[in-house]
């Protein structure tokens, strides 16, 4: 069985590559087919992987400046030649679901998301890219072809995955096609024993659908300590909102992660995820969470026992939980193997027997 992966882009390191990684470690012979390789920030992470990027990436500024290309993207994905392949799977949460597999060979999308800026957060997205009247103009029609594009490439697909029921029941509404859940890779040992604390924590990338400033407004109010990890557009303006009792600590290797949710008092998940891989992080650590109570924090967040919920997206909402969350009594011991279900080795095992039983029904 010859297989070929294909992901959206290479130009950062996220939940999605952690999957693209483990993925290539079930089938570490198997090239990469992408829209961009951003060489420099991607640095080693992939190993020995063989990746192929598309014409975009000879494109001017296209490192720097990828949403220019945003309409060449289905060609550029389109181009990739998978004609040598038995099976093509994506990692898709835009434009990889779109490859063009060879008429007999099987592809299965691992889809971490309907793309957002087309379907779920298209509004706020045209209001984030700005851009003056031109472009506030032109964006909406270009969208609208591309979700035209975007659902054409999803019926190409034969077998969709889904990293959590909530993005199952997306694929559903929008691309009207059954998923089956495997979740993501989550590296939920190796973390150590250390005393709690009296901070909380974030793991995020600074982005305005994290919502990264409600818990900073939250925790403003309530004059506690909050050490926030990781970076991004939003930096500047997060930090000047910030008080004293806030520390940005950018992005942390491993090793220096693990040990800030180890020792932390609670997690702080403010967010709608598909999954939320950084949240079960913090649980493999023994660390409670308290989560916005929507998407895939629904299904790895067990109120009472391994975090809690609030309800409204606001910062008076998760400040309440907070202080309730204060009186409340954790086993970390049992949050540490509750996450465990989550684990690496077992998204590797699901996923190597779910494409290896379609293959071999195909044949």
């Amino acid at each position: 069985m010859k297989l070929a992966l294909v992901h959206d882009h290479l130009n950062q390191i996220g939940g999605a590559e952690r999957v693209l990684a483990a993925m290539h470690a079930v089938w570490p012979e198997a090239p990469l087919y992408t829209l961009l390789h951003d060489k420099k920030t991607i640095s080693d992470f992939f190993g020995t992987l063989r990746i192929r990027p598309s014409f975009i990436q000879k494109l001017p500024f296209s490192i720097r400046h990828l949403r220019w290309y945003l309409a060449a993207m289905p060609a550029a994905v389109e181009s990739f030649n998978l004609s040598k392949y038995d099976v093509v799977l994506s990692s898709a949460s835009a434009f990889a679901k779109g490859a063009i597999a060879p008429p007999n060979a099987l592809h299965i999308c691992y889809c971490h998301t309907p793309t957002r800026y087309l379907w779920s957060d298209s509004h706020a997205y045209v209001q984030e890219v700005g851009g003056g009247r031109v472009i506030g103009t032109i964006l909406p029609f270009v969208l609208s072809q591309l979700r035209l594009w975007d659902y054409v490439a999803s019926q190409r697909v034969d077998y969709f995955i889904a990293n959590s029921r909530f993005v199952a029941s997306r694929i559903k509404r929008y691309y009207n096609r059954d998923a089956t859940v495997i979740y993501p890779p989550v590296d939920v040992y190796r973390y150590p024993l250390l005393p709690r604390m009296n901070y909380f924590a974030m793991v995020s990338r600074l982005r305005p659908y994290k919502k990264v400033d409600i818990a900073i407004r939250a925790f403003n109010r309530l004059n506690m300590p909050l050490v926030i990890v990781g970076d991004g557009e939003e930096r500047t303006a997060l930090s000047a909102m910030a008080g004293p009792n806030i520390h940005f600590a950018g992005n942390l290797n491993e090793r220096a992660k693990k040990r800030l949710l180890a020792g932390a008092f609670g997690f702080i998940h403010p967010q709608e995820e598909d999954a939320g891989i950084s949240a079960i992080e913090a649980m493999a650590a023994g660390t409670p969470v308290i989560a916005y109570g929507s998407g895939g924090a629904l299904e790895t967040v067990r109120p009472g026992e391994t975090g809690a919920f609030f309800e409204e997206q606001t910062w008076q909402s998760l400040a309440d939980a907070v202080i309730r969350f204060k009186r409340q009594a954790f086993d970390h011991a049992a949050i540490r193997r509750w996450s465990q279900q989550f684990s690496r080795e077992r998204f590797e095992r699901e996923l190597k027997d779910f494409v290896e039983s379609k293959y071999a029904n195909r044949h």
